[in-house]
């Protein structure tokens, strides 16, 4: 195949970026004993409060101050600000966002070497964290992890005779025939399980997205050119996304069994804030806010529920990461404070009731156990954490929320909506690469 002038000179910009950078670091490794510590901008999508807070408790344990600006934006508008702000040559020197929002900012990102790091990723971070590796380098550096976990309602439990949660999604057959109450007319007036619709039950996408994972399908993967393409396709053999919505949407089915769910009930986190709603499935970083909406509701924690065979131990957790912008002027300094921050002393800090209470990506962290119930818990749960690369959380709760709703509406089979959402979903993720 013959290269044009074009594709050459692209080429040759893209190896003067990457040797910048393996200089840059080398250079950042060469001056790591000096106390002077140089000041970078940061964007992000996580939460401003906690991050200064974070940094503030590590400034008490340094001779100098970190000196960081830290701007928080928007999941929805993030990416076109920081397209904005690099074309005014004012961007940022790094970036904090979840693993959702990375793959459309790929290319302006500058790839940190292996050799760059005292030890591998996958030896020092959770399992997620390989969604970060690359060919020639890691995209971003862990630092905070929160996993989908399951609330459940105690006095709701114990009514129903119910001593422990469900671990395996099968027995909620038996919890609704329990727990779920319905009028003489079908209506359902309390519930074990909501599941089945986007438009009332909270992180559905998360939540179809982990039966996925559970049942080997990755929702999108690497394709042989490179490029992220969907997996959503009924014709995926083992790996078939069919098993799962097929699950997903027989709790809104009238004339199933396990009929529990419907439109006409608020929102899931509303429902189990009341007390009518048995499970709710949420984040753990939702545990405050449950505990200060309703003080008196009587709950607990467990772990997601999985599949009981054949499938694989999975949750979807939202990842966050540094990942250092190709365009800074500040590459090694940006590596030399990230470093910092993400020290085990100081990420363990994460884990307190008075900071974020989440789970360490950390394994030397986990494995050292915790005393706090609460985080052992969170802890099982990042151990099996789970992502993909997407083109936006929006879009794709989008695409399979209309999924979901072809079928539960009986517009479409199983079967073809799956396939139509995949076709949507690849044309999605190859306009987010362009």
């Amino acid at each position: 195949m013959k290269i044009s002038k074009f594709q050459i000179i692209i080429l040759a910009i893209f190896v003067i970026f990457l040797v910048a950078g393996v200089i840059a670091f080398a250079a950042y490794k060469g001056s790591n004993g000096s106390s002077s510590l140089p000041s970078i901008t940061v964007w992000g999508t996580f939460p401003k409060s906690a991050f200064d807070q974070y940094v503030s408790q590590i400034d008490q344990t340094l001779p100098q101050s970190l000196t960081i600006q830290y701007v928080q934006e928007s999941p929805a508008s993030f990416h076109n600000d920081f397209i904005a702000a690099l074309a005014r040559g004012q961007g940022p020197d790094a970036l904090l966002i979840p693993v959702d929002l990375l793959l459309p900012e790929e290319d302006k990102l500058t790839l940190i070497p292996y050799s760059a790091l005292p030890n591998s990723l996958t030896s020092t971070y959770i399992y997620e964290s390989s969604i970060y590796l690359a060919q020639n380098g890691i995209l971003g550096i862990p630092f905070a992890v929160d996993p989908l976990v399951m609330y459940w309602n105690r006095d709701t439990f114990n009514a129903a005779g119910i001593a422990k949660p469900p671990v395996y999604w099968d027995e909620f057959t038996g919890l609704n025939k329990a727990m779920t109450v319905k009028s003489q007319n079908g209506t359902v007036t309390r519930s074990a399980l909501a599941m089945g619709d986007f438009t009332n039950v909270d992180n559905a996408r998360e939540l179809l997205g982990s039966i996925l994972l559970q049942l080997g399908n990755p929702v999108t993967t690497i394709a042989a050119n490179g490029s992220v393409v969907s997996a959503l396709s009924s014709s995926a053999g083992k790996a078939s996304p069919i098993p799962a919505v097929s699950f997903f949407t027989r709790s809104v089915n009238p004339s199933n069994a396990d009929y529990s769910w419907n439109r006409s009930w608020p929102d899931s986190k509303s429902a189990f804030l009341s007390g009518i709603l048995a499970t709710y499935f949420g984040f753990a970083s939702e545990i405050s806010d449950i505990r200060a909406k309703n003080p008196n509701l009587n709950f607990d924690v467990s772990p997601l529920p999985q599949v009981r065979s054949g499938g694989t131990a999975a949750d979807y957790a939202r990842l966050y990461g540094f990942s250092i912008v190709r365009s800074s002027p500040n590459v090694s300094a940006a590596f030399q404070i990230i470093s910092t921050l993400v020290a085990p002393q100081y990420l363990v800090s994460l884990t307190s009731p008075t900071s974020l209470y989440l789970p360490s990506v950390n394994l030397g962290i986990i494995q050292s156990g915790s005393t706090d119930p609460y985080i052992t818990i969170f802890d099982r749960a990042a151990l099996i954490a789970r992502t993909w690369l997407d083109v936006n959380p929006t879009i794709s709760t989008n695409i399979l929320g209309s999924m979901i709703n072809a079928v539960t509406s009986g517009q479409k089979s199983a079967d073809q909506a799956v396939n139509d959402a995949g076709a949507q979903y690849d044309a999605a993720l190859q306009q987010a690469m362009q």
